[in-house]
């Protein structure tokens, strides 16, 4: 009787085993990486509020998120299966992005194209995965000044004694770099000392895109360069106007399709997770895509999502495109010289055309795979 027990307790003991074996690992193959992605609070990201807005509304394209905690924690599905958690992490720019991606905070951002090659440029292991938008890009003045275009604004400067203050959001942000790349090309003096009496220029860190409205209203500043939608917003509000669209700045044309934001990946986690990071890549393609195709709706999902006038949300000119062409890569080595002749480097870009360094600043590989070529 005894050894019947005992035998019947170790089988008993066995299966238990096996089956906490065999839960272990449908566990273990079940489990998905997750994504901490950096985006800021700008329509020029607004392929990921579209991509989580619209959810499993785009299950027809085969990738889609599903909502956990709206604007929070998201589940990437592809093919019906979920291929990755997605966890979006608010930034307040791209330099903060660079400084979360070098802390490991996050995994993918979205960020403008400057401030990742600056990034990079430091020393931080990320690489340049694919386009995310072009345009988008304003110099506004308060509502009531008589500056209006190029010429307006250098006649403008010519009136004053003094150096003419220009605002900026990040010290590596797309329309700082245009901006000041036209001042350079023109030869309009510029500085960052307010002691330099000289200049026709202060320009003036703002430190975040917030601030961009209320250092005008309270005179902080003169004038300001920043992203979409803060001219369209200062433009309704009836705080300011736009006075020169960036793509419109001397050389005429130069400035046409400039690269402006762009998707980022931290190089651990790009090795580690290939099929869950070019599946978030297909979701962003599709929804930007999207987006160009509906512009009022994805002016409201942006003016819901990060609380501004639905009409200067649908007031953008921002044009959508995950595809790294050849016109926005030749245009990406303009601002690469650009850069350099700035002093903008001091690590492994420094003093070096773009063809020198691509493969320190790209891999398009995941994007070319998320586009099916």
């Amino acid at each position: 009787m005894r050894k019947a027990l005992i035998l019947c307790l170790t089988a008993v003991i066995f299966v238990c085993l096996l089956v906490a074996g065999y839960g272990q690992s449908v566990s273990t193959t079940s489990q998905v990486p997750t994504i901490k992605v950096g985006y800021t609070f700008v329509d020029h990201h607004a392929s990921l509020m579209v991509a989580a807005k619209k959810g499993e509304a785009f299950q027809s394209s085969g990738t889609y998120l599903k909502p956990v905690i709206d604007k929070e924690k998201y589940e990437l599905y592809d093919g019906g299966k979920k291929v990755a958690n997605i966890e979006l992490v608010v930034t307040k720019s791209g330099s903060e992005s660079a400084t979360l991606f070098a802390q490991k905070h996050i995994d993918l951002s979205l960020l403008s194209i400057t401030a990742g090659m600056s990034a990079i440029d430091s020393g931080t292991p990320i690489k340049i995965l694919s386009p995310l938008q072009t345009e988008g890009l304003a110099l506004v003045f308060p509502k009531d000044s008589t500056v209006n275009g190029w010429e307006g604004f250098i006649k403008y400067l010519d009136t004053k004694q003094e150096p003419v203050k220009i605002g900026y959001h990040s010290p590596t942000s797309a329309p700082l770099m245009v901006f000041e790349g036209a001042l350079k090309q023109n030869k309009v003096p510029y500085t960052r000392n307010p002691n330099e009496l000289n200049a026709k220029i202060l320009l003036v860190d703002l430190k975040d895109t917030p601030n961009l409205i209320p250092a005008l209203t309270s005179k902080q500043v003169d004038g300001w360069v920043g992203p979409s939608p803060h001219p369209q917003v200062a433009e309704k509000t009836g705080v300011g106007k736009i006075a020169l669209d960036l793509r419109d700045l001397p050389p005429q044309g130069a400035w046409h399709d400039a690269p402006c934001c762009a998707i980022a990946g931290r190089t651990e986690f790009l090795a580690q997770n290939q099929d869950a990071v070019v599946k978030f890549l297909k979701l962003m393609a599709y929804a930007g895509d999207y987006a160009n195709k509906n512009h009022d709706e994805y002016g409201d999902i942006v003016a819901q999502w990060i609380g501004i006038p639905a009409d200067a949300a649908k007031a953008s000119t921002i044009v959508f495109l995950t595809d790294p062409t050849d016109t926005w890569v030749k245009n990406l080595g303009v601002y690469q010289d650009l850069m350099n002749s700035m002093n903008k480097y001091k690590g492994a870009l420094k003093d070096k055309p773009l063809a020198e360094v691509k493969d320190v600043l790209f891999d398009f590989s995941y994007i070319q795979k998320a586009l099916g070529k």
